[in-house]
């Protein structure tokens, strides 16, 4: 009975499993929805035992697809979005929503309710902020927190547990209370590389002095794949394993996606350095890694052991990339009524009209900041641009529309790499996974736009893989984290800048910016 393992994924949508092998090789893979609730601008929500049941659906499906016995899954570990779990002092769930007596208590990690809290914590300059890019975003959880204290406050007594979602995944598998050194370092202001890692003054600052104990926050996170015990009889009975099953500590889905596409590069190898994972689908998240400590503006990080062992991490991020697309679609006339398979449509007469008509595009230039800019500007209330429209409306106009977003997405992840670079970094290689990787259209703009090579895994699932990684470190198979990721790494298919596009791309680039400057002076008139 070959040994195995599980692998799970909590995205915005929807919960995936996948059962893998000790070399890396997913035998098979399965998934369930899960409900979002927005019952106000800048808010969304999720059920957290919804979010456990679409997990143990995704599971059961998947082992029984790869038809592997519950006893020959050794190990699992959990990713997720950088969601807020809230249960009471019984660890059942508290509402975080603003309809009283609803079962929502998870705010999903892209709700923005707390914009003025992640002001205030940028405006007191605490050292935590260094680690952040120097500017606090209202995706992280001490605003969040700050807001339901404030707002909620017949709701913050009650309280008895507070969970970023991954680490709530791990206490229902195993009931074991332990936080994982990713989700705490990257979400929660911890700082990993500082004894204490807690830093009290700022809490205090947040008007959240007593966040440590009303949310039964350990002293100490756990490095990533720290086993964490069997899964309990019930977890093990909800998932259909085996008790012997072991539970792995954590770890956010990006980072997941991190070890994925770079665990086989040595961390104190000045080569890492030119190497990011980008983790792109509804989001798109900017991964590097290095030796070094590297501050900077506008980018998370750095960080200590929130991905790879003995690697400091920065993270860029696009708050909507996929996300944009599917607006733009919707968006479009032509585009809402295309029902399914919209993208590949739009996709497919792209590819058909070719270079000389993507090219004759260029008058249409796109500002993507739609859900604000994550990185490097650091603005969570930047708007996006649309620049050249004229009265068409017909199919062309969408295809138009559509791929000068594809550009402008692309454009944006440059920003981000010339950001990283003036740093210190070195960047040449992309290693993307998720949804993009299905859009030849942007997985080409990627290179051409950063004239960088864009590599994909042979496994195309880094993600999962990932975190087949993390749940392998659990086992005795292999001594480390780093070890496991040697063994189930695997590199793929590589595509190149095309030379000839430089030119367009560096004039697209200087279009990008010179939107941010009228945006800004626009916005500046406006407040006059």
């Amino acid at each position: 009975m070959q040994d195995t393992v599980a692998a799970v994924d909590v995205g915005t949508g929807s919960a995936r499993a996948a059962i893998l092998t000790l070399d890396g090789t997913i035998l098979a893979k399965a998934s369930h929805a899960i409900a979002m609730h927005q019952p106000a601008p800048n808010h969304a929500e999720h059920v957290s035992t919804d979010i456990w049941h679409a997990v143990c659906q995704a599971v059961r499906t998947a082992r029984e697809t790869a038809q592997v016995p519950a006893g020959a899954v050794k190990a699992i570990a959990f990713d997720a979005t950088c969601s807020l779990v809230v249960l009471d002092q019984s660890g059942a769930p508290l509402s975080v929503s603003i309809e009283a007596d609803s079962p929502w208590d998870t705010i999903v990690w892209l709700d923005h309710r707390a914009l003025d809290e992640a002001e205030e914590c940028t405006a007191t300059g605490h050292e935590v902020l260094a680690s952040i890019g120097g500017v606090m975003s209202p995706e992280m959880q001490i605003p969040k927190l700050m807001w339901l204290k404030r707002h909620l406050p017949d709701r913050w007594p009650n309280i008895g547990y507070l969970f970023d979602l991954a680490d709530f995944l791990t206490f229902k598998a195993s009931g074991q209370t332990a936080r994982s050194a990713c989700t705490l370092t990257c979400k929660w202001t911890y700082l990993g590389h500082k004894t204490p890692g807690w830093q009290t003054s700022f809490l205090q600052q947040a008007g959240l002095d007593d966040l440590i104990a009303r949310g039964s926050l350990p002293a100490q996170a756990n490095p990533i794949g720290t086993d964490l015990g069997p899964l309990t009889e019930q977890a093990a009975a909800d998932l259909g394993l085996s008790q012997t099953c072991r539970v792995a500590t954590g770890l956010i889905d990006a980072h997941a996606g991190a070890i994925g596409l770079l665990g086989n590069i040595e961390a104190q190898d000045d080569a890492l350095d030119q190497h990011i994972a980008i983790i792109a689908g509804t989001s798109t998240c900017h991964m590097a890694m290095s030796a070094r400590p590297r501050a900077i503006n506008g980018v998370w990080g750095p960080y200590w052991n929130a991905a790879l062992p003995n690697a400091w991490l920065n993270e860029g991020g696009q708050s909507a990339s996929g996300a944009l697309l599917d607006h733009i679609v919707r968006w479009h006339g032509e585009g809402r009524t295309l029902g399914s398979n919209a993208h590949q449509k739009i996709i497919d007469t792209i590819e058909e009209l070719g270079p000389a008509w993507q090219n004759n595009q260029a008058r249409l230039q796109i500002l993507p900041d739609f859900h604000g800019n994550r990185s490097p500007l650091a603005d969570p209330r930047a708007v996006g641009v649309v620049s050249g429209l004229t009265m068409q409306s017909d199919w062309n106009s969408l295809c138009a529309l559509y791929y000068r977003t594809a550009v402008g997405i692309a454009l944006g992840t440059r920003h981000i790499l010339t950001a990283m670079n003036e740093a210190g970094y070195d960047i040449k290689h992309l290693h993307i996974t998720g949804g993009h990787t299905k859009n030849p259209i942007l997985m080409r703009l990627y290179a051409d736009m950063t004239q960088c090579e864009v590599i994909t895994a042979n496994e195309e699932d880094a993600v999962l893989l990932g975190t087949g990684i993390v749940a392998a470190t659990a086992t005795n198979a292999f001594a480390g984290l780093t070890q496991a990721a040697r063994a189930m790494t695997q590199t793929g298919g590589v595509i190149r800048p095309d030379p000839s596009q430089k030119p367009a791309a560096d004039r697209d680039f200087a279009i990008l910016l010179t939107l941010q400057e009228q945006r800004r002076a626009i916005d500046a008139m406006l407040q006059s």
